[in-house]
């Protein structure tokens, strides 16, 4: 089977994270983006992943190379000059997904869940229609796009931020699709899905479980969250456990964590990690190769590769360093986001701040 993981955009909301490498490749619980998606995807039978690319093409090329071996799998990328959203990376890599009649997914690279496709595979072959796609349940679904759908499943409707309660299920952004959808005229989002709709060759599928879109530094804290909670009912042994830690804290085997320090709840911490005595983290991932010194106090933050972190420093508020950023001692950060290759020497008070 053939998937297309659309890979193009420029990361803009997960800055300064994307301007060091791109979105797809920043860590998420010490893994890829990417890669969460790619290991499910090859788990249901998947053997070429088609990548919409566009922004640091290169980069992407050259870090998956190794996995695609790894997994055995064929990794092609189909470069897009601008980013085409949904429907436009299937008609440049139309040639490449025909080759096969088998269905094919479609993903949104930005979405962290238990990635049910096996299941969708299945729901996809029991209806016979032309397209499935994957929804989930929101508490505020105002802000996404809406689907309605009947206790058939055939798609009625899209409603696009409703102001009024109409449904809380959204698109989740995870699509199988037979390849006839390749022979229709419009390959574009706003107009296939509807006539799909109207052909009534669409169908929704009920995603059970967490589900996030992690493309901004407040839901991609979230979907941590989610993910190790989900993490803990599956694989509580690779959980780490200790004294000082608290909840569900991910370690990588390389880490080192000081005396008298207190980790946790809901804390990722990547390869190469130094975290000296007293130090406090909680609702936090820090990348690798960071070192955190003597009693800091970290809270909701995403602390970049290679940052380093004074003695006695807090920061909280969301706030997010980029790579080989330096926080002097003693400073207070509340909510900035720090620029790549900064050293910080002067506390921050006003959220989202940009230096």
């Amino acid at each position: 089977m053939n998937a297309v993981i659309l890979v193009g955009g420029y990361g803009t909301r997960l800055r300064p994270l994307t301007l060091s490498r791109p979105k797809p490749l920043v860590e998420f619980c010490n893994k890829p983006i990417l890669l969460h998606q790619i290991e499910a995807l090859v788990e249901a039978g998947v053997t070429r992943v088609i990548l919409a690319v566009s922004y640091k093409a290169e980069q992407l090329e050259e870090d998956l190379s190794p996995l695609a071996q790894k997994l055995n799998i064929s990794i092609i990328y189909s470069y897009e000059s601008i980013p085409l959203g949904t429907a436009g990376p299937l008609a440049l890599a139309a040639d490449i997904i025909r080759e096969t009649s088998e269905p094919f997914f479609v993903l949104n690279s930005d979405i962290i869940c238990e990635f049910p496709f096996k299941k969708l595979v299945s729901y996809h072959f029991s209806h016979k229609r032309e397209g499935t796609l994957l929804v989930t349940k929101v508490k505020e679904p105002s802000k996404y796009g809406v689907v309605v759908y009947d206790h058939e499943g055939y798609i009625n409707s899209f409603i696009e931020k409703p102001q009024e309660f109409v449904s809380n299920k959204i698109n989740a952004g995870l699509y199988i699709f037979n390849t006839t959808i390749l022979d229709r005229k419009e390959l574009k989002p706003t107009e296939i899905f509807p006539l799909m709709v109207q052909d009534r060759q669409l169908h929704a599928f009920e995603l059970e479980g967490f589900w996030m879109d992690i493309g901004v530094p407040k839901d991609f804290l979230t979907g941590m969250c989610m993910y190790l909670q989900s993490f803990r009912l599956q694989s509580p042994h690779l959980l780490y456990e200790g004294t000082g830690i608290i909840g569900n804290v991910l370690v990588d085997i390389t880490a080192k964590i000081g005396n008298d320090c207190r980790i946790g709840p809901n804390v990722t911490i990547g390869s190469g990690m130094v975290i000296e005595n007293g130090v406090c983290i909680k609702r936090c991932t820090v990348l690798k190769d960071v070192r955190i010194k003597l009693h800091s106090w970290l809270e909701n933050c995403i602390i970049g590769w290679k940052s380093c972190i004074g003695q006695w420093v807090r920061m909280e508020g969301v706030t997010v360093l980029g790579e080989d950023v330096l926080v002097s001692d003693e400073i207070y950060i509340n909510g900035g986001q720090i620029l790549p290759n900064k050293n910080i020497t002067a506390s921050i008070r006003d959220p989202q701040v940009i230096m």
